[in-house]
């Protein structure tokens, strides 16, 4: 494994992983930008953005991006978060200047024509009302904006419809200035690749990005409450939760492994209660989310709407209990699974090219598989038990839609938790 990192005169970071067991190489662009850093009442260009790349440039045509890179049978994608963007490439190792040539294309030379503004802007609409038609996929955009009510990191990524309806090139143009730049960026390639090659193609192709770029965001403000929508649904969806822990934090590796313990698996204690036990729900599962500056841990269950009176206060219960129950042998249970999915990553050109540049943009450098093991292995039982104890002191969040007159109140769910 051969892992390195140049930082470019403009302040570009290009890194690589050269894999030479296989054939094909994945590449793309990190920026550290996102919904967060967008400006009052423009809730949406960050993603609409990453859409108005692929619809042309100076030398292309949405259609030529799009016949160029399936022509040497690649593809091309993208995705927004809430604190970067990500525009990437999967191809043969042949292909890899065809495909930076591209990336480099669509970041530094994208028209944003009018027409083609227009006619994406309804595409992002369409998107919207698909995410509104799914509700275990809308809850969580509603947990996000109870968690962090009335601030740019609790709105959706996606945008809302009438915000979006009033976004103008002017609009993009403004968010692209003020947030794209080399010193907010990773160039990042893993597969079969030569870094001196990927260098010298990524010193040749970036020529268009201020070198330098401070996009200011607003601090995470961590609030919780409760959002209920009725709905005429099979399934209720129900998202508990609670503020979780920055990037930073010293705990953030016991994070993980207690995530592991109580929802990460089959083995977990979540599942076993929630599901195999009880036969209360199909899907049931714990999550955390982090940021430069907070997060969110929460789990999520669907379940049917008479199971609610049941499945709420034996979630509380599991909550309370958990802090003072865990045993040795789950934390090294849950050990074991991290370090090998840390491991099996590897094994993909992609998940591998991701990694390097989210963690490039996250901790200025990428961080070893050795180091990784080692934070992985160094958590213990105490340092779990704390975490646990840290997350679940905090005042809840609680969303939930669906036929929710089984669903007890939100005064009634704090008190549980505190029992």
């Amino acid at each position: 494994m051969t892992v390195r990192m140049t930082l470019l005169d403009n302040g570009l970071r290009v890194v690589t992983h050269e894999m030479a067991s296989v054939e094909s190489a994945s590449l793309g662009i990190w920026v550290g930008s996102g919904t967060r850093h967008e400006a009052d009442g423009s809730n949406g260009v960050a993603h609409l953005l990453e859409h108005m790349a692929f619809k042309g440039t100076e030398r292309r045509s949405a259609q030529d991006i799009a016949f160029e890179i399936e022509a040497v049978g690649g593809h091309l994608n993208a995705y927004t978060g809430r604190e970067s963007t990500a525009y990437f490439a999967k191809i043969l190792a042949p292909n890899i200047p065809l495909a930076a040539d591209i990336l480099t294309d669509i970041i530094q030379n994208a028209t944003f024509e009018a027409v083609e503004l227009e006619r994406e802007r309804q595409v992002v609409l369409q998107e919207i009302g698909q995410a509104a038609d799914t509700p275990d996929d809308i809850v969580f955009d509603y947990f996000q904006a109870t968690a962090f009510p009335d601030q740019p990191i609790g709105l959706p990524v996606l945008g809302e419809c009438e915000i979006l309806e009033s976004i103008t090139q002017e609009t993009i143009h403004e968010y692209l200035a003020s947030n794209y730049s080399f010193g907010r960026s990773v160039f990042s390639a893993a597969g079969k690749v030569e870094h001196d090659a990927i260098v010298k193609l990524a010193d040749d192709l970036f020529k268009r990005l201020p070198a330098n770029g401070n996009p200011e965001h607003v601090p995470a403000r961590y609030c919780g409450g409760e959002k209920r929508v009725e709905a005429g649904l099979e399934q209720v969806h129900f998202l508990l939760g609670f503020e979780g822990l920055a990037y930073s934090d010293p705990d953030f590796y016991a994070l993980s492994i207690l995530s592991m313990v109580f929802g990460g698996g089959m083995s977990s204690r979540l599942f076993q209660e929630i599901r195999e036990k009880r036969g209360l729900a199909y899907s049931v599962y714990s999550f955390s989310a982090s940021y430069c500056d907070s997060g969110t841990f929460g789990i999520y269950a669907g379940t049917g709407p008479e199971q609610t009176d049941e499945l709420v206060p034996t979630l509380c219960d599991e909550i309370r209990q958990l802090a003072g129950s865990i045993t040795k042998e789950e934390v090294a249970r849950a050990r074991t699974q991290l370090k090998a999915g840390t491991l099996m990553s590897l094994e993909s050109t992609s998940g591998r090219a991701e990694q390097l540049g989210q963690q490039t943009l996250v901790y200025g450098a990428p961080v070893s598989m050795d180091e990784l093991v080692r934070k992985i292995e160094s958590v213990d039982i105490n340092q779990v038990c704390h975490t646990a104890e840290r997350l679940f002191s905090g005042r809840p969040t609680l969303t939930a839609i669906g036929a929710l007159e089984n669903l007890e109140s939100y005064e009634s769910v704090c008190e549980r938790l505190t029992a």
